[in-house]
């Protein structure tokens, strides 16, 4: 994926910021200033920016528990503050970003102002290389200075508090916008994949969606039916019967939804309502739940593939057996212990933590 070319701008400048990528940093730093200048901001503070920084990552560290890598202090900065702000793994970006912009909470601030010692002026290094016998110091100094003067037609220019957009690029990031975050969400996707090997569907966990899809079409298509041929299904938490008529049940994710980012009918089933809510997205214990589990969802498989073998869901399965013939228990272990395993080793807590 390349950045769109310009005749007037030095693109390959900005192409080269991410040559060499160690942390998330540049990437955040890009997305929040393309933000920003969308809202029509030209002079930015720099705490405004770091604000963007932290929620826009917000979601992806504190909901879906992806590891930026022990150097990265942006996960640390996340975390610190979910705690000191008293605020939630699955806040609103706007009330995130006032809290951030606003807070008098001393952690809070240093913080945000970490960042400040190297990400804004390292973003523009390409723009003003080091020179011989230059120290990393002088160079910073060199950079906050000529960037005030738009040398080398930077992106923007340095201050102590705030940056100021060059007014050449407003129009460029402004009429690119959505290419050019696609271009980091798409890079930032790459970097943490490799820092997450074996975490599903990293893309999708960059972007706290609008709306969570629901689970209904699940349950009146799917599961009604089981509860309809059963009458009633034990909870396999509690052992509480759960009848589709009283709606004492919720569908919930056997695996959390935080982990595996999606809602396929092999990893549903309904489990008692007010457990469901103390539950919230912690993992089952293997060893204690998955025979109930695994015995419970053959049984709503075979109801379900005798009524209506060309049902959509059939093929939901077709991720685990190679066709809907059979429901082998060693398949099914084979995909769900290994997916309970990996998400406690990115800091999902068990039941009984």
């Amino acid at each position: 994926m390349n950045l769109p070319i310009s005749n007037n701008l030095p693109i390959n400048k900005l192409a080269s910021v991410f040559g060499s990528t160690s942390a998330t940093y540049k990437f955040y730093w890009l997305i929040a200033l393309i933000e920003l200048v969308e809202e029509g901001n030209i002079e930015i503070p720099k705490r405004k920016i770091f604000s963007r920084m932290i929620s826009n990552s917000w979601y992806t560290i504190n909901y879906f528990h992806i590891s930026f890598g022990k150097q990265d202090n942006l996960q640390i900065a996340v975390e610190l503050i979910l705690k000191e702000e008293n605020l939630t793994i699955d806040e609103k970006k706007s009330k995130l970003e006032t809290c951030l912009e606003n807070s008098t909470n001393k952690e809070t601030i240093n913080q945000l102002f970490h960042f400040d010692k190297n990400v804004p002026h390292w973003f523009l290094s390409p723009w003003f290389p080091k020179i011989n016998n230059e120290t990393d110091n002088q160079q910073k100094s060199r950079i906050y200075l000529d960037s005030q003067s738009f040398v080398n037609d930077s992106m923007y220019a340095l201050h102590k508090n705030f940056i100021t957009i060059n007014p050449i690029w407003v129009s460029y990031l402004k009429t690119n916008a959505k290419v050019l975050k696609d271009y980091c969400y798409w890079n930032l996707a790459l970097f943490l994949q490799t820092r997450n090997p074996n975490v599903p569907d990293i893309p999708n966990k960059l972007i706290k969606p609008a709306i969570r899809n629901g689970l209904t079409k699940q349950t009146n298509e799917y599961w009604k039916l089981v509860f309809k041929e059963l009458g009633s299904v034990n909870c396999i938490f509690t052992d509480t019967k759960l009848y589709f008529d009283e709606k004492n049940y919720a569908l919930d994710h056997f695996v959390p939804h935080a982990f595996v980012s999606h809602d396929l009918i092999w990893n549903l089933l309904p489990i008692e309502k007010k457990f469901n809510s103390s539950k919230s997205d912690k993992l089952p214990l293997f060893d204690r739940h998955f025979d109930k589990f695994y015995d419970l969802q053959k049984l709503a498989f075979e109801i379900n593939k005798h009524h209506n073998s060309k049902s959509k869901y059939m093929d939901e399965f077709l991720t685990i057996f190679p066709n809907i013939d059979s429901f082998e228990k060693d398949k099914f272990s084979n995909t769900i212990q290994p997916l309970i395993t990996i998400a406690s080793n990115n800091g999902f807590l068990f039941m009984n933590e």
